[in-house]
Parts: structure tokens; C-alpha cells; sequence
């Protein structure tokens, strides 16, 4: 999971993926693909959003997204297209390229739509953030963990 400063977006997808995953045989992780808050928490406002849901982010710290996250992933998850510009900037190849997605298009498919920064807005806006996660979320693990 991917955004840019990895303190808003990309840690609530994060946690609201790992919830909806068997996390002994799954790892999500994210990053930011600036480097303006390594080491930070997310923001308080992730937080409570999260935290209103059942979800604990508090332990997560940001981290900057690198070369060897196309080694380590799967799947790469961008929060809009600037990030996802940036991260297939730094792939070496097209294997490494197919890795990375736009998150909103498991919701609402090949409309390459952006999950909204709400890092300048109220809490509506995280509001809004989380239930865009929860929704493609939770199709990704319908499709990574189908019912059998």
C-alpha cells in the first residue's frame, strides 16, 4: 500500500487489508513514496478512523517506499496515479511494473480513480477515505482468500 507521505492513506489500507486477511500467510505492509515522515506514526485522524472500526494502526511508523518493495511484494497497491507514476518510475522492468496497481481499481474497475489525500481536510474526509479502502479491500481478500 502506497501513498505519499505514508501517515494518512496507505497505513489505513494497510490495517484495514490486514484485518480482512490471515496474516499467517499474508503480509501487507506500506510506504510512502516521499520521504517527508519516516519514523512518524500515521496521522491522528488515520488513527481514529481505524481505531472507530476496530482496527489498531498505532503501532505502524512510515516508512519510504524503495526498490527492494518490488522484490519483497507481490502486489503493490498505489493510492492515485501520481504515486503509481513514481513507482513504476523506479521499477527496473515490465515483471516489476505488472506488480504495481491503482487500489480503487478493484472497486470501481480500469477507472484509474485516486483515493482522495484527506490529509487537508476535516475528518469527513478521512471518513471517506476509509470506507473507499474498506470497499476494495475487502474484494481483495474475497479474491486472495476465496470461500471454499
Amino acid at each position: 500500500m502506497v501513498c505519499l507521505g505514508n501517515i494518512c492513506r496507505s497505513p489505513l489500507a494497510e490495517g484495514i487489508l490486514q484485518s480482512k486477511l490471515d496474516n499467517t500467510k499474508f503480509i501487507v505492509d506500506s510506504a510512502g513514496t516521499s520521504n517527508y515522515h519516516i519514523g512518524n506514526k500515521p496521522d491522528p485522524r488515520s488513527i481514529a478512523i481505524a481505531k472507530q472500526n476496530g482496527i489498531d494502526i498505532t503501532n505502524q511508523r512510515a516508512r519510504q517506499f524503495t526498490k527492494q518493495d518490488f522484490i519483497a511484494f507481490d502486489i503493490i497497491y498505489a493510492m492515485d496515479n501520481a504515486n503509481y507514476n513514481d513507482i513504476i518510475a523506479l521499477a527496473d522492468n515490465d515483471a516489476q511494473q505488472s506488480k504495481v496497481k491503482l487500489i480503487l481499481n478493484e472497486s470501481f474497475p480500469n477507472q484509474n480513480l485516486d483515493v482522495p489525500d484527506p490529509y487537508y481536510g476535516g475528518d469527513k474526509g478521512f471518513e471517506k477515505v476509509f470506507a473507499l479502502l474498506n470497499d476494495a479491500s475487502l474484494k481483495i481478500s474475497q479474491r486472495l482468500s476465496p470461500i471454499t
